[in-house]
């Protein structure tokens, strides 16, 4: 199989240059050049429509990122970009008290979601997981926190500690996934101290493999929580609206006290939320502030409040499920041909596809070529960070999408002997 041509990215490259003079470091987080692979993946997007991107070189790629994660529908979604603009034209969005649609928004939240009673409302996921443990630790009157699970970039929670003192974190321990023996054993040390558990209910670590809850684990994490009166938390960021429309709560059968949800609730505006049962919520009226100058901002409630109504009505996640179980059968028949090492982990609407180690440790460079050959054949996964699949995703995109990930098996089964 012969290998696919490199791209050209050289306004891109150029445009990077220009911003290393202007923002510190050039691109911040997980949109930085290096946490692709550099000198191949485009660093600047010029539009997009549908599931398609195209960057400032105008390359053209089918997208499995969806803005990692907000992107639920497709990318200029006609109906719910309309309807933000309507508000903005008609009625206008940021004022000094708030618009009526906070209420609307809530409403429906404790309609589909199971454990809503009560929300507040925010605009990012650190925004949301930063709130529910303020509320958790007000309402307890405890201090320290169990998390399972990326939770954001704020100080209690973010992997890089620069620019943090210790003290902003030594309250929190961190369980693994799917092993309820550790948080059995972290709660028994400090379960009476314990203010939240919190945790992503599907499991989707940093650069590794997805999993899917053990038979018992929620259930076993759920009952621990209410055993030493901690809140439970579920952090559903990136599984509300994408699972189910009431989260992997709804799918796995088990109810947080809290939920904070965000990304796909709105198809890329910027809202997410706190939401959960009264008694607990009602911290945040009594004990604690939370505000912020555009925090009720209305785009954000009218793009979820379409968004939700366009998700009930077409049937959006019972499509998305199809369509994804049957491409996920098609990409591990490609994986079962080519003795490469690589893995697909995950559910439908959300995968990721990983290389085992092997005895040469060429695991890195076997990722990192598989990836390039993607995005050179114009399909964007990445390497370090799972993927979606949105409801503008065609029959035919996934289609293409699956060729090119064997063409990208072939290059690599001839170009690696792996030995395990």
């Amino acid at each position: 199989m012969k290998e696919a041509k490199k791209l050209n990215i050289t306004k891109s490259l150029e445009l990077f240059e220009q911003a290393k003079k202007l923002v510190p470091g050039g691109v911040l987080g997980a949109r930085k050049p290096s946490d692709f692979i550099e000198g191949e993946y485009p660093i600047y997007l010029e539009y997009g429509k549908g599931c398609r991107l195209t960057d400032v070189d105008g390359n053209e790629y089918i997208d499995f990122l969806c803005g990692y994660g907000p992107i639920i529908l497709g990318y200029r979604e006609e109906e719910v970009d309309e309807a933000v603009a309507k508000q903005i034209r008609d009625k206008g969005f940021c004022f000094t008290l708030t618009q009526r649609y906070q209420n609307e928004l809530a409403k429906k939240l404790s309609q589909i979601v199971p454990c809503s009673e009560m929300s507040i409302f925010l605009k990012t996921g650190s925004d949301a997981t930063t709130a529910s443990i303020r509320i958790a630790r007000a309402y307890t009157n405890r201090i320290k926190v169990m998390r399972c699970g990326y939770h954001g970039w704020h100080d209690w929670c973010v992997e890089m500690k620069g620019g943090i003192p210790a003290k902003f974190y030594e309250d929190v321990y961190e369980f693994r996934y799917n092993n309820l023996d550790q948080l059995e054993d972290l709660m028994k040390q400090h379960g009476d101290q314990t203010a939240a558990i919190i945790m992503t209910p599907f499991g989707h670590p940093l650069h590794q493999k997805m999993d899917v809850p053990k038979p018992g684990f929620l259930e076993g994490v759920r009952a621990l929580a209410t055993k030493y009166g901690a809140i439970l938390v579920f952090d559903e960021i990136r599984t509300g609206f994408r699972l189910r429309l009431g989260g992997a709560q709804q799918l796995y059968g088990v109810t947080p006290d809290l939920s904070v949800l965000g990304k796909g609730m709105a198809n890329g505006y910027a809202i997410s939320v706190v939401t959960g049962k009264a008694e607990v919520m009602m911290a945040a009226a009594q004990k604690l502030f939370i505000s912020s100058t555009f925090f009720p901002n209305s785009d954000g409630f009218i793009a979820a409040l379409k968004t939700i109504e366009i998700l009930e009505r077409d049937n959006v996640l019972a499509k998305i499920w199809e369509r994804g179980e049957g491409f996920l059968k098609k990409i591990q028949s490609i994986i079962d041909k080519y003795p490469v090492g690589a893995e697909i982990s995950g559910v439908a609407p959300m995968f990721f596809i990983t290389f085992k180690k092997d005895k040469g440790e060429t695991h890195r460079a076997r990722r990192d070529e598989f990836y390039t050959q993607l995005i050179r054949r114009g399909i964007f996964f990445t390497p370090h960070h799972h993927s979606y699949i949105c409801y503008r995703h065609t029959d035919q995109d996934l289609d293409i999408t699956a060729n090119a990930i064997d063409e990208s098996m072939a290059y690599l089964n001839e170009k690696y002997k792996v030995s395990f």
